[in-house]
C-alpha cells in the first residue's frame, strides 16, 4: 500500500511539474504574423508604433502581398510581417501585451524567423524617387509597461543580411515586470546617415523561462523544414516482352585511376593561412565554457582539434590566446575568469603537442568589448576568446 501511494505521489508531482513549466510560458497573439496580404496595415493581434512615433508615415506590411515587390513565401503559415527603415530618420516597429509580464530576475528564451527580400520598391522620402530598400537592417525587442513602451531592451541581432529565412535566438535578462513586447526595425549602429532597409519577420516561438546560466546559440539556424508528405505514385506500365538482342562481347577498355581529392587546408575558425597576418585577432566563436568556470564544454573539442591541426601543420606560427568578458562583473573577477579560460584554452593544445613556446596566453577581462554591455546580445559578444597572429614565417 505505501509502495503504491508513493508511486501516486510521485505521479501527481510530475503532473504539477508539467503544469507550472507550461503555466510559466509566455504567449503571443499572433505569432506567425497571420493576416490578410497587404501593404500599410500590421498584422491582426499587434499594434503600430509607427502612427505614434512618426505621424504620417504608413504602418508596416502583412507580406508576401506583391506590394513592393515581395513576393519570398512566408516560412511558418501563408504571411509574415515586413518592416523598414527609411532614409529620412524613420523606422518601422510593432507591439503587444504579453500573456502574462517578464519577470525581473528571471531568465527566458525566445526565437523569431527572419530573412531580407531581394527587392522592396518603394519612394524615397529624401528625394521622393523610386528605391529599393534592401540594404541590411536588425531587429531589436524592448520590454515596457505599455503599447511602444521602450523602457529596456531586452535583446538584438546582428545585421539580417540573408535572403532565406534564419532562426534568431534570444535570451531576455529583464531588470523589472515588463507585460508589453516592442519589435523594432533599426539602421546599423553606429551609423552616420539613415538608410532605405527592410527585415521580414515570421514565427515568433513563446518566451519560455531558462535557468539564467543557460546559453542560447548566438548564431542564427536555418529552420528545419516540414517532411514532406508522401505521394502515392503508380507503377510505370510494363512493356511488352521481346526476344532480346544478342550482346556484342565485352571489350576491355582502359580506365585512367581517379586522382584523390585533395586535404582540406587547416583553417582557424575558417580563417586560411593566406589570409592572416601578424597582429590579426581571430575570434574562436565555437568555443563554449561552462557559467562562470574555466571548463571548456565537451562539444567545443572538435573545434579545438581544427585549430591545433593548423599549429601543427604551420608550426611557424606563434599565437596569443585572450580570453574577454562582459562587463558586468568586477574588475578582478573578470581579469581572473579571462586569464584562467585562455589558460584552459593553451592547457589543452599544449596536451595535443603543440610547443608551449608557440602559446602565450593572457586575460583581457572587459577592457576590451566590442559591444554594449547594456543588451544580452552584446555582452554574449563580449565575451569570447580569440587568437592572436604574433609571428608567422615570412610574415
Amino acid at each position: 500500500m505505501r509502495k503504491r501511494s508513493s508511486l501516486l505521489f510521485l505521479l501527481l508531482m510530475a503532473s504539477c511539474s508539467l503544469a507550472f513549466s507550461q503555466e510559466e510560458a509566455i504567449y503571443l497573439t499572433n505569432p506567425s504574423f497571420e493576416d490578410m496580404p497587404r501593404h500599410s496595415k500590421e498584422p491582426v493581434g499587434w499594434y503600430d508604433c509607427g502612427g505614434d512615433l512618426f505621424p504620417g508615415e504608413s504602418p508596416p506590411d502583412v507580406q508576401p502581398s506583391g506590394e513592393f515587390s515581395v513576393t519570398k513565401p512566408a516560412n511558418h503559415g501563408s504571411t509574415y510581417l515586413g518592416m523598414v527603415v527609411r532614409d529620412n530618420d524613420t523606422w518601422e516597429s510593432v507591439s503587444q501585451k504579453l500573456s502574462r509580464p517578464l519577470k525581473k530576475g528571471k531568465c527566458y528564451e525566445f526565437s523569431l524567423d527572419l530573412a531580407r527580400s531581394e527587392l522592396y520598391i518603394s519612394l524615397s522620402r529624401a528625394n521622393n524617387e523610386q528605391a529599393n530598400y534592401i540594404t541590411p537592417a536588425k531587429l531589436r525587442i524592448w520590454g515596457g509597461f505599455g503599447y511602444c513602451d521602450k523602457q529596456y531592451l531586452l535583446d538584438e541581432t546582428p545585421l539580417v543580411n540573408k535572403h532565406q529565412w534564419m532562426q534568431f535566438n534570444f535570451k531576455f535578462e529583464p531588470i523589472a515586470d515588463y507585460s508589453y513586447i516592442t519589435l523594432e526595425a533599426f539602421y546599423e549602429t553606429p551609423t552616420l546617415f539613415p538608410y532605405n532597409g527592410n527585415i521580414l519577420v515570421d514565427n515568433a516561438s513563446p518566451i519560455k523561462p531558462i535557468p539564467c546560466d543557460e546559453q542560447v546559440a548566438e548564431e542564427p539556424v536555418s529552420p528545419q523544414p516540414e517532411e514532406p508528405q508522401d505521394i502515392a505514385r503508380e507503377d510505370p506500365p510494363r512493356q511488352p516482352a521481346s526476344t532480346p538482342k544478342p550482346q556484342k562481347p565485352a571489350t576491355a577498355t582502359q580506365t585512367t585511376p581517379r586522382a584523390p581529392d585533395p586535404e582540406p587546408e587547416k583553417t582557424i575558425a575558417g580563417v586560411k593561412r593566406s589570409e592572416m597576418a601578424k597582429g590579426q585577432s581571430i575570434r574562436l566563436d565555437k568555443l563554449y565554457f561552462d557559467a562562470d568556470s574555466s571548463r571548456i564544454q565537451k562539444e567545443s573539442f572538435s573545434f579545438l582539434n581544427e585549430v591545433y591541426e593548423f599549429l601543427d601543420v604551420n608550426n611557424d606560427v606563434v599565437i596569443e590566446i585572450g580570453g574577454h568578458t562582459n562587463g558586468l562583473p568586477p574588475d578582478e573577477y573578470c581579469d581572473k575568469l579571462s586569464t584562467a579560460r585562455a589558460k584552459a584554452v593553451a592547457d589543452y593544445l599544449a596536451s595535443k603537442g603543440i610547443s608551449r613556446k608557440r602559446l602565450q596566453y593572457k586575460g583581457y577581462g572587459k577592457r576590451q568589448p566590442v559591444a554594449s554591455n547594456k543588451t544580452p546580445y552584446g555582452r554574449r559578444k563580449n565575451q569570447r576568446v580569440e587568437i592572436k597572429i604574433l609571428e608567422m614565417g615570412g610574415g
